[in-house]
């Protein structure tokens, strides 16, 4: 952290000319990427009229040309780059869904994903040369492959030969997208300062091996970003805290570990530009270490800041650091200006550079050096970096500080034992070992502290991410910035403060008039997925699918008061309608678990019986016709009508496993709901033909709206209301105008929790009725 200014009785004011140029630079990028032409100017004039008042200067033309020639210079290379890609022979081919053959340079570890239809692979690559369409083009556009998972082999850096289909690409980053079902070809493996660091990489991995589970999917993420075998449940609960940074390639892990480098300099007798080159050569083996891609060329900057900002002229190298590094990241990959995570990287560094110093020193007035230090930091890269988070979670964090806090003292350790680990164990594997295990001892502590704040009633608060929720939150986070050092000046009334936080963290806030008198089912907004709960009256309730978020589920079932679940019903094993499970077999009260007959996905029901067994909760398949009663609630199990066989072509997966859904006629205070999980056309109509005439009140729409329905059957219900359990702006189109037009003209009102937050059915005095936590 920049030390404030000891030697500089005038207070001179940091000089942020390059700070406001680089703004310039942003908007310059963004005018080129679509954003609108008035905010842009708007930014520009600011940064100009910042310009001028920081020099304090009668010159605002210069002021003002300097800041336009910057932002027209980046915005026109970013424009000259867009069009590049998408005038490309690569992006003429992907428009008309050509079957290519291409040669290109890996630029992205292969990240493996587990889709309905199975696993796959994303890698981006850079195309060298393309064959289509009976032509051969040269070209250097980016595409994205989604392949099959014989591209977890293929190496950073490696050139490869791949053939199969291109299509459009969603983002304009893209020239198109390679769609292969074929392993692709190595021409040339790559480098072998690469292959150095991809050993060091697996020595991580073989050094931490005897640690528990999280904890050694953890440290391998804090040394060099490899989060992938870090589980939903915990990265979840790092989301919460608002420490993913720790798990992502970031400034932190370049300057925990470039920091250690010049500490062991130090101490071996390096001083000055021995120290400096040090740093540097340091930085370029991070970059190596944790592959040379943008995320981590971004990262690398903002640590190489961060340093600059912790030297003895930190007040002014630090804003000149960034600035300069924010315009030359900007020259480098315009592209840059659309992403969340460089504009965090940023907000947290400048937090940091120009929020901390203020903020340690008004809690130095009555707190050691090294507590201030340690609480301003956190508190100052959140606070800075609150608005954005709310707009790409929906959430504000009240735990992110005490979080970092309570973390900060073995993040260091965690990550410096683990790259010693990684890089001893290749020659003496004991050793490596021993590093890896305190390693390990270190992260279960950041795992500990992650899942018990995760778990309190108001970790994260609900935020809209509207243009008017999210200014009015910006304008609180300067307001606090700006007065939090008149606070924590005093002890008494940063003690106060602390102990109201305290007491809201401890305590679920109210929400006015939710949940609503007499309901009987929520459909908690859950995201993408189902997570469904009927009230069987006294805190007692029962569970239909849990949605593929632990903790949405967690606090949809706060919310409601529901303690005791007698029985859990998962309709199907697809990770939307079970991912949450955990969270619910260990803050609840669980009878039973119920599931389908089919085990597909294979790899979802392993991990339902493992989940279960964990917590001593017991698994059963219920019969068909099988009648349930629970409290005030009456089910009875009508499909699958007959069950689904598993094929041998793996394609129809997905299918089988949504037409395997337990279907669920439901009973409660005089309303009928029909529950039918996932199902398709095809289990429709056979629940069309085993039940003639069905009637009901409530229909849970099956798969999430999508257009594949049986309007026979869904028509024929005659229902009067109509849930859609659906996440926002998700990838698969759901729910289908059509289909919602369909059950409109059935006369169904249709409630969506993708637009009104939790839904609530009611019977009220024998009347049906709806509310919706985010509508009337």
């Amino acid at each position: 952290m920049a030390r404030t200014s000891d030697g500089d009785p005038g207070g001179r004011p940091a000089d942020l000319r390059a700070v406001l140029l680089a703004v310039s630079a942003w908007a310059g990028c963004l005018a080129a990427y679509g954003l609108p032409a008035p905010a842009c100017l708007a930014l520009v004039a600011l940064a100009a009229l910042g310009v001028l008042l920081r020099r304090r200067s009668g010159r605002p033309g210069l002021a003002a040309a300097a800041c336009l020639t910057v932002a027209a210079v980046t915005g026109g290379l970013a424009a000259a780059r867009a069009d590049a890609v998408r005038s490309s022979p690569v992006a003429v081919l992907a428009a008309e869904g050509a079957a290519v053959t291409l040669t290109a340079s890996v630029s992205s570890d292969p990240v493996l994903r587990s889709g309905r239809f199975g696993d796959y692979t994303l890698t981006r690559v850079s195309v060298r040369e393309v064959v289509g369409r009976g032509a051969r083009y040269r070209t250097g556009v980016p595409v994205l492959v989604i392949g099959d998972r014989s591209w977890t082999g293929v190496a950073l850096g490696a050139r490869v030969s791949a053939t199969g289909r291109l299509g459009p690409a969603s983002g304009a980053d893209l020239a198109g997208v390679l769609s292969t079902g074929r392993a692709p070809r190595v021409l040339d493996p790559g480098g072998r300062l690469l292959d150095a660091a991809a050993r060091v990489r697996a020595g991580i991995r073989r050094a931490v091996a005897p640690a528990p589970r999280d904890a050694r999917a953890l440290v391998p993420a804090l040394v060099v970003g490899d989060d992938q075998q870090m589980s939903a449940e915990v990265s979840q609960d790092f989301r919460t805290c608002g420490l993913t940074h720790l798990a992502a390639v970031s400034g932190t892990n370049l300057t925990l570990v470039v920091g250690f480098l010049v500490l062991l300099a130090r101490w071996a007798g390096v001083r000055a530009r021995g120290l400096t080159l040090v740093g540097v050569v340091g930085v370029g083996g991070f970059v190596l270490l944790a592959r040379p891609e943008p995320s981590v060329l971004r990262a690398a900057a903002m640590g190489a800041v961060g340093l600059a900002g912790m030297g003895a002229r930190g007040r002014d190298q630090g804003p000149r650091a960034l600035g300069v590094a924010v315009l030359v990241l900007l020259l480098v990959d315009p592209w840059l200006a659309v992403s969340a995570g460089f504009l965090l990287s940023s907000l947290a560094t400048a937090g940091i550079l120009f929020l901390g110093p203020p903020l340690r020193d008004a809690l130095g007035a009555w707190l050691p050096r090294w507590a201030a230090e340690g609480l301003a930091v956190p508190f100052a890269a959140q606070l800075a970096c609150t608005p954005v988070v709310a707009v790409l979670s929906g959430q504000v964090s009240l735990v992110a500080v005490l979080a970092n806090l309570l973390v900060a003292g073995a993040v260091g350790p965690a990550t410096v034992l683990g790259l010693l680990g990684g890089v001893v164990v290749l020659a003496v594997p004991a050793l490596g070992q021993a590093c890896g295990a305190l390693a390990g001892l270190c992260a279960s502590w950041i795992i500990l502290v992650a899942t018990h704040l995760a778990r309190l009633p108001t970790a994260a608060l609900d935020w809209s991410t509207g243009v008017l929720s999210v200014s009015v939150l910006a304008a609180v986070c300067l307001l606090v910035g700006l007065g939090a050092g008149r606070v924590l000046r005093r002890a008494g009334w940063s003690l106060a403060v602390s102990v109201l936080l305290v007491v809201v963290m401890l305590r679920p806030l109210p929400t006015p008039g939710w949940p609503p008198r007499d309901w009987v089912l929520v459909a908690c907004d859950v995201g993408q997925g189902d997570g469904l709960v009927l009230d069987a009256g006294h805190g007692t309730g029962v569970v239909v699918d849990t949605g593929p978020d632990p903790t949405a589920m967690d606090r949809c079932l706060a919310r409601l008061g529901v303690r005791l679940l007698p029985v859990v019903v998962l309709t199907h094993f697809h990770a939307d309608h079970i991912d949450g499970l955990p969270a619910v077999l260990r803050d609840h009260r669980v009878g039973e678990v119920e599931v389908t007959s089919v085990q597909v996905p294979a790899g979802g029901a392993r991990d339902v019986g493992r989940w279960a067994g964990a917590a001593g909760v017991p698994v059963r398949v219920p019969s068909y016709g099988e009648v349930r009663r629970v409290g005030e609630l009456t089910w009875q199990v009508v499909g699958p009508v007959r069950q689904p066989v598993p094929g041998a072509d793996t394609g129809e997966e997905g299918s089988l496993a949504n037409n395997a859904s337990l279907v669920l006629l439901v009973q409660v205070r005089g309303v009928r709901i029909l529950m039918g999980g996932d199902m398709e056309p095809e289990a429709q109509e056979a629940l069309a033909r085993s039940l003639p005439g069905l009637r009901v009140d409530v229909l849970k729409v099956p798969h999430h709206g999508s257009r594949y329905q049986d309007p026979e059957l869904l028509t024929g219900l005659h229902a009067r209301l109509a849930v859609v359990s659906v996440g926002k702006d998700n990838d698969y189109g759901h729910p289908a105008g059509s289909t919602l037009r369909m059950l409109r003209r059935a006369g169904m009102t249709v409630e969506r929790t993708d637009e009104d937050g939790d839904v609530a059915v009611t019977v009220r005095d024998g009347r049906l009725g709806v509310r919706a936590a985010h509508g009337p």
